[in-house]
C-alpha cells in the first residue's frame, strides 16, 4: 500500500470511492451519494487539485486500485488563509487496520504544513466514530466543541466534533 498525491487521471476512480462512502458511511460525512451523484466528472477533478491551488487530494493505493482518500480545502481570504480544512476522509472497510487512514492524514498533514502559510489544520468527525477520532489525536489533533444536531443522518441527527491541530512542532511531523 503507497500514499500519493491524486492526478486528475484518478478522477473516476476518485468519483466511485467516494459515492461508496458517502452510501456506506452516511453518518460521516454532510454531503449524500445522491447530491454528489449530480457532480460532472469536472467537479471531481476541481476537488482532486483545482488550478487555484485551493484543494488538493491524495489517495491511498493498493497496487493501482483506489483504496481511500483525504482532501484538503485552502482558503483564498487573506485573514483565513492560515487555516485549511481536512475534508472527504475515507477508507475502503477491507483496507482499514493496515496503516491506510494514518498515512493519508500524514501526507496531508505534510502538504498542509510545506505550503508555508497554512498555521492550522481543522476537520470535523461525527460524534461516536470513535476509530476516527483516535486516528487525528494520534497525529496531535485535539477536540475544541461539539456542533450539536449538525447533520441530519438516517439514523437521526449526529453532532460533530471540531477538531484542529496547529502545524509547527506537531507528531504529525516528527
Amino acid at each position: 500500500m503507497h500514499v500519493a498525491p491524486l492526478a486528475v487521471s484518478d478522477a473516476r476512480q476518485y468519483r466511485e470511492l467516494m459515492l461508496e462512502a458517502y452510501t456506506q458511511a452516511a453518518d460521516a460525512f454532510t454531503s449524500t451519494a445522491e447530491e454528489r451523484e449530480a457532480e460532472p466528472l469536472s467537479w471531481w477533478e476541481h476537488r482532486i487539485a483545482s488550478s487555484s491551488g485551493l484543494s488538493q487530494s491524495f489517495g491511498a493505493f493498493d497496487g493501482e486500485q483506489l483504496v481511500g482518500t483525504v482532501s484538503l480545502a485552502y482558503s483564498s481570504k487573506p485573514k483565513t488563509r492560515h487555516s485549511a480544512l481536512v475534508i472527504g476522509m475515507y477508507v475502503r472497510p477491507a483496507a482499514r487496520r493496515r496503516g491506510a487512514g494514518l498515512m493519508l492524514m500524514r501526507a496531508a498533514v505534510a502538504a498542509a504544513a510545506e505550503r508555508g502559510d497554512v498555521r492550522t489544520l481543522r476537520l470535523t468527525v461525527t460524534e461516536g466514530n470513535a476509530p476516527a477520532i483516535r486516528l487525528y489525536e494520534s497525529l496531535g489533533f485535539t477536540a475544541w466543541g461539539v456542533e450539536p444536531e449538525a447533520i441530519c443522518t438516517p439514523s437521526g441527527y449526529k453532532g460533530k466534533v471540531h477538531m484542529s491541530l496547529t502545524l509547527s512542532g506537531t507528531k504529525a511531523n516528527e
